[in-house]
């Protein structure tokens, strides 16, 4: 008896465990994944967000990557990089060997070169040529060696090599001077595009000629994109997707619960912050830096957290945010309480009428964006100081139109581009940022240089405190909150916890049925 009930136990347990393996079937699966974040241009000189950023870490190899919870990069389409000399203004790499393209044709150096050089000259107004600021030219010294020469010492150049921005395309399939236009794309990424439909989908087949950092290719991936919270909700709910991710509604993440056995929830720390950006330029109702000021002393952070997101934010007191080298509280230093007569007396300074009216933008389906304005019309109304016109733009339109400086304020997310207090510095507040506010403040742009030239980036967390003491004196923008990061899947999917880290690399590669 005890042998056959030791018999049974064993079959029972092969079974489960037959079970708990990926069978052939399920890897040829396709694995559906749901987002919010839109994508703005399958060409990476033409798009600087986290949509668009996320697909081309699947589709595009940069030279550089990042490891899951990674600070320093690691090669990708490179076997080997490094600064030459001690100057931290020539930095080579040598490239990885045997990476073809779509068409057969092998990756050279000639083609990182092509890649860098459009990405500068088409200088699109919401691309990430900004991020190459310190780049004066790339030279392909032979088939496998790119030599990139800076303008000044950076030490950051290596981080942002390794983002987006790197993403290296076909010479031979893209224009030197426009954004290539269609559906397709010709990357080296572990992943091939096989369909794509804007706001809809984008198919993902393992690309079985990838040669990178990667050991091996994911599965099967249907990228679906939702036009809001809800929209994404409902999917999630009716069970349309296997992962949702970036982003479920407050409501339903402040509720997730991670002993629940129907579904894997990953709640991990972010770089992401919010911030409200302001229009300095001259003609803007908010170019008075005392109108700027009141603005900071009405905001009330605790409560966008506590009423618009359920706790599922904390609250940002600076440019930077926690748990990234030289992060303050400049801004609680300086307007540690909300109060209306310090608003008021700084209005009356400034020789404003009142109530001081603007308009404040959002991007419509951008999580609760549309309820974080409301709540921020509120709270810049009370006392009757301000007078703010809320309108809500479709992604792309409203990217465009705070690139141009078409609104008085907008409030938007901002991913870190790498891991190092850099990213939060002259594409936010930098002359000519990102963001477009029209700030310029020369000691800023100083700082900015000087920390860049730090190998050793704990050093340059004194120039960062500095410019944080700035920001919060000249109110180019606000900071409101800094998000946690939230992915949930079907019991049968792992890995979500490596999926996304608060930086523009989305691992769908480490998605697996179990």
């Amino acid at each position: 008896m005890r042998i056959l009930v030791t018999l049974l136990v064993l079959a029972v347990v092969g079974i489960g465990g037959w079970q708990l393996l990926p069978s052939q079937d399920d890897k040829d699966r396709t694995i559906t994944v749901g987002t919010t974040d839109a994508v703005t241009a399958l060409d990476p000189a033409g798009a600087y967000d986290a949509g668009s950023w996320a697909l081309f870490s699947n589709v595009f190899q940069s030279l550089l990557t990042f490891e899951p919870g990674g600070v320093e990069p690691v090669p990708d389409a490179a076997q080997s990089c490094a600064f030459q000399g001690s100057g931290l203004r020539t930095y080579r790499c040598t490239l990885r060997s045997g990476i073809t393209f779509p068409s057969g044709r092998a990756m050279t150096a000639e083609d990182v070169k092509y890649s860098f050089e459009r990405v500068k000259k088409i200088n699109s107004d919401v691309g990430p040529a900004s991020l190459f600021d310190t780049l004066a030219s790339v030279t392909a010294d032979d088939e496998h060696t790119v030599t990139f020469h800076l303008s000044s010492a950076d030490a950051t150049f290596p981080l942002k090599v390794a983002t987006g921005a790197g993403s290296i395309v076909d010479k031979d399939k893209y224009p030197a001077d426009a954004l290539r236009t269609g559906t397709s794309v010709d990357g080296t990424g572990p992943y091939t595009l096989t369909a794509y439909a804007k706001d809809q989908k984008a198919d993902l087949a393992p690309n079985e000629h990838y040669k990178g950092y990667l050991s091996g290719v994911g599965r099967p991936v249907e990228l679906r994109y939702y036009a809001d919270s809800a929209k994404l909700d409902q999917a999630w709910k009716g069970r349309q997707v296997d992962v949702a991710t970036r982003t479920l509604p407050p409501g339903v993440l402040s509720e997730l619960n991670p002993s629940d056995p129907k579904q894997r929830v990953t709640e991990s720390d972010s770089a992401e912050t919010r911030n409200l950006y302001l229009n300095t330029r001259s003609g803007s109702p908010l170019h008075d830096v005392r109108v700027r000021r009141a603005m900071a002393w009405l905001v009330n952070r605790e409560q966008l957290a506590t009423t618009v997101y359920e706790g599922t934010v904390d609250p940002l007191y600076s440019l930077i945010p926690t748990g990234i080298t030289g992060h303050t509280t400049s801004f609680f230093d300086s307007y540690p309480t909300q109060s209306t007569d310090k608003a008021r007396r700084l209005l009356t300074e400034a020789g404003v009428s009142l109530p001081v009216r603007f308009t404040l933008g959002y991007g419509i389906g951008r999580g609760a964006g549309a309820e974080e304005s409301v709540e921020l019309k509120k709270q810049l109304e009370a006392g009757g100081l301000f007078k703010v016109d809320v309108k809500g733009y479709e992604w792309t339109d409203f990217q465009k139109r705070w690139a141009a400086g078409k609104m008085d304020a907008w409030a938007v997310g901002w991913v870190a581009d790498y891991p190092d207090p850099d990213t939060f510095g002259g594409p936010l507040v930098g002359t000519g940022s990102t963001m477009s506010t029209g700030y310029s403040n020369k000691l800023v742009d100083h700082l900015i240089l000087d920390s860049r030239q730090y190998a050793d980036r704990t050093r340059a967390a004194k120039d960062f405190r500095d410019i944080q003491t700035d920001v919060a004196e000249d109110v180019p923008l606000i900071p409101l909150w800094q998000r946690k990061e939230y992915v949930v899947s079907t019991e049968d999917v792992g890995g979500g916890q490596y999926l996304s880290d608060g930086t523009g690399v989305f691992r769908l590669w480490r998605l697996t049925w179990i």
